[in-house]
Formats: structure tokens, sequence, C-alpha cells
């Protein structure tokens, strides 16, 4: 029998104590335990946690291989799941994405600084290292980039808006719901291809996400029929780390304009025809 230590929360503060709970089995090759207790409450998503989140101290996470890579992070799956328990039951088993940044071997966070103008930075040492591209530099912007991601899908997700359900944040790891059917990952907006009149619920989700985005004051910054997905007809928007605050940002004006091309340009590709101009007035009239 092994030891694992949790983390356990009295219920009149959010101190954390660690007490010994007793497993039958360690976790196994690609497993771990689950790092729910290991983060402090602020690194977890909004609440109330939707049921299916497992929040048992006793659970395990099983790596269930790579859904995709990318030149800053690339996503992982796992399972999140009670050994033994009833993983129909709500808060027994569910499926993750674990979306990773890379370390000091990142390469692609030079055009970082036109997306984040405008936000501050307390620790001077960790803006000078990340201003020199030293691996240290490069481990904090890491960390730093999967925090703002998860700030902003908290966000997000607080004004009802459709993205993944941020589960938490530990260090450069970031844990979303995946949003799928069993292990395969909801297809791209790209992918879909119709009718005008078949597209035309779509881009009409799109164009109210852009709006939701503005009332917020923010835009995706990087939007396109690549990072929106199409979930049973429903429209989730996903590669938030960038989201840009229009007002302070020097260019935060023209990405916004850039979201709008984008959209519009495939849509119409696709034979809607919509105008950008258009819907970035509609933009900014929401913004102020």
């Amino acid at each position: 029998m092994s030891i694992h230590t949790a983390f356990t929360r009295p219920a009149s503060s959010d101190a954390f104590f660690p007490i010994p709970t007793f497993n039958l089995t360690d976790p196994g090759d690609d497993q771990r335990w689950s790092t729910w207790l290991a983060v402090t409450p602020s690194e977890r998503g909004p609440r109330p946690h939707p049921a299916w989140v497992v929040t048992s101290a006793g659970a395990i996470d099983t790596e269930l291989g790579i859904l995709k890579t990318g030149k800053e992070a690339d996503v992982f799956l796992i399972e999140r799941a009670v050994p033994d328990a009833d993983v129909t039951a709500p808060g027994q088993s569910v499926i993750l994405a674990a979306k990773r940044y890379r370390g000091p071997e990142m390469s692609d966070f030079h055009r970082s600084s036109r997306y984040t103008e405008g936000r501050g930075m307390r620790n001077t040492r960790d803006t000078r290292a990340i201003a020199r591209g030293s691996s240290y530099g490069r481990s904090v912007a890491a960390s730093r980039w999967a925090a703002a991601e998860f700030e902003a899908l908290c966000m997000l997700s607080e004004r009802g808006l459709p993205v993944p359900y941020p589960v938490q944040v530990n260090g450069s790891e970031l844990l979303l719901e995946f949003i799928g059917e069993g292990r395969s990952a909801a297809p791209r907006l790209a992918q879909q291809r119709g009718t005008a009149a078949e597209l035309w619920p779509l881009y009409e989700q799109v164009v109210e996400i852009m709006r939701g985005f503005a009332r917020a004051g923010v835009a995706h910054g990087d939007l396109s029929a690549y990072n929106l997905l199409v979930h049973r007809g429903r429209v989730v928007v996903i590669d938030l780390p960038q989201l840009v605050e229009v007002v302070s940002n020097p260019g935060g004006m023209d990405m916004l304009y850039r979201d709008c091309v984008n959209v519009c340009t495939w849509f119409t590709r696709q034979g809607l025809i919509c105008d950008a101009d258009a819907v970035f007035g509609e933009l900014v009239a929401e913004m102020f």
C-alpha cells in the first residue's frame, strides 16, 4: 500500500494542508495523480464548477495521446477519472484537453509583444529575461501565456461566451473542456461546406461571438476559420492566449479589423457574401 499526499481545504478558509490518503495502487505508465488539489483556488475555473469536473483527491490523470501540435503549444488528451468508480456518474470521469506551452525550446514567442502591449508585468526580472530570450525567460513566457489564456477563458466563460471551460492552470499546462465526441475533436469551421443558406447560422454565431468580445473590450487577435470549432451545430472559439485589449493596445483596432477580414473572407469564399467593414463598424459601436 502506498501513501499519496492529498490537499484538503478546511470549510472555513481557503488554506490548504497536506493529509495522507492511502491508495492500493500507484499511477502506472503515462499516468499521474490528478493535479486539481495541487493548485490554488484562483488557478481553477470559475464557480460554480460544472458537474462533470472531477475534483476527487483519488482521481488519476491518464495520457491518451496527442491531439494537436503547434508552434507555441501542443494539445494532449487526458482522462481524469476516479479508479473503480461509476464512470457514467458526473464528476467521476472526464476527457480533458491538456494544452502545454513549450519551455526553453520554444521559438515563436517573438510576436508576443504585439498582443501584450498595454498589459502590465510586475516582475521586472521576468520582463528582462523574456526580452533577452534566455532559457529562463522562455520558461516564464510559457507560464505567462498559459496563465493569460486561462484568465481570458475564465472572463469569457463568465460572460456566457462559447469557449471551452477552463478547468485549471498549473505552470505551463492548461486543462480545458474537450470539445468533441468520444476522443475525436470537433471539426474546425474551415472544414465546413454547404450553401450560403446552410452556412448562414454559423456566420451569425461567429459575428455574435465577436460582438461578445467587443462588449468585453477585447478582440481575439488571431481569429480565423481554423480556431473556430463546430460542435453539434454550435460554434466554439479556441486558442485565446493573445486576447487583445483593443483600447489599451496601440494595434488593437488593426487586429480587430483583421479578425473581421479573416472571418468575412472565409465565408465569402464559401459563397456567403459579407462585408468586413460593416462588421468592423458594428463591433466598434458595441465597444463604445
